[in-house]
């Protein structure tokens, strides 16, 4: 897709999954972008692999750091008129009911508080830009229940809400808020789902059990996801506005 040159984007959780796949794609499509991650390394690597990138190590649920990774951007950027809230984590795998306060804290932490102050640091950017484009990350799991991810799903089910009361808050302003639900996408945190379920015999199993699922008899792939990304933020999305869409091969049909 083209039609980025000259535009600057902030992607967060942008060292590895879908986060990456979608910086990877922007930076190919001629934008800008400050990366925002915690693991540093790998966020280096990113930020190699795209031309004129800022890398800014930050963990999304910090709020000074998030505040300082914004002012690094804009001194050496400019004003974002492009967000990406990808990072995430998939927190508890256990009954909600049995699963530790400090793990559940953490993922909503992480998946939503990260989600809020992303918004809450690049928007006033984009207000200073005159409007922009934001592509928030939930997932199929928050569309619907999961016996296996029930602190998760109830993150996303979070992030949802909160993309869709942004775009009816911001939209006057010229701010687009769109979601992305992606299904079972090969990702490593989609492998930590399947480690999760035990030996290599349950792995298996629940492996059989998700495909079983999606109509499409497979998983979606981070280049999937990320060509959804790039079209919300694009021009030739102009007119939408508090979407939430499936990427799901069908799974929620």
């Amino acid at each position: 897709m083209k039609g980025f040159q000259g535009r600057i984007g902030v992607v967060t959780g942008a060292a590895s999954g879908l986060g990456r796949a979608i910086a990877m794609a922007l930076a190919a499509a001629g934008a800008k972008l400050l990366l925002i991650d915690r693991d540093e390394a790998a966020l280096r690597e990113v930020a190699a692999r795209c031309t004129g990138a800022v890398a800014a190590a930050a963990d999304v649920s910090d709020a000074a750091r998030m505040e300082w990774a914004a002012a690094q951007g804009l001194r050496q950027l400019g004003p974002a008129t492009m967000l990406v809230t990808a990072a995430g984590m998939l927190g508890p795998t256990m009954p909600a009911v049995d699963a530790p306060e400090a793990d559940w804290d953490r993922v909503f932490a992480v998946n939503v508080k990260g989600t809020w102050l992303a918004t809450k640091c690049f928007v006033p950017q984009m207000r200073q830009a005159g409007g922009g484009a934001i592509v928030t990350l939930a997932s199929a799991a928050g569309l619907t229940g999961s016996a296996q991810l029930q602190a998760y799903s109830a993150t996303k089910g979070a992030v949802v809400m909160f993309s869709r009361s942004l775009a009816l808050a911001h939209g006057p302003e010229g701010i687009r808020v769109n979601c992305l639900c992606p299904g079972s996408i090969e990702t490593p945190m989609l492998a930590a789902t399947f480690d999760a379920a035990g030996d290599a015999s349950a792995r298996a199993a629940r492996v059989e059990a998700f495909q079983a699922r999606y109509p499409l008899r497979r998983f979606g792939r981070p280049e999937e996801v990320a060509d959804a990304a790039l079209f919300l933020l694009s021009d030739k999305a102009s007119f939408l506005t508090g979407v939430c869409l499936p990427v799901d091969g069908g799974r929620l049909a």
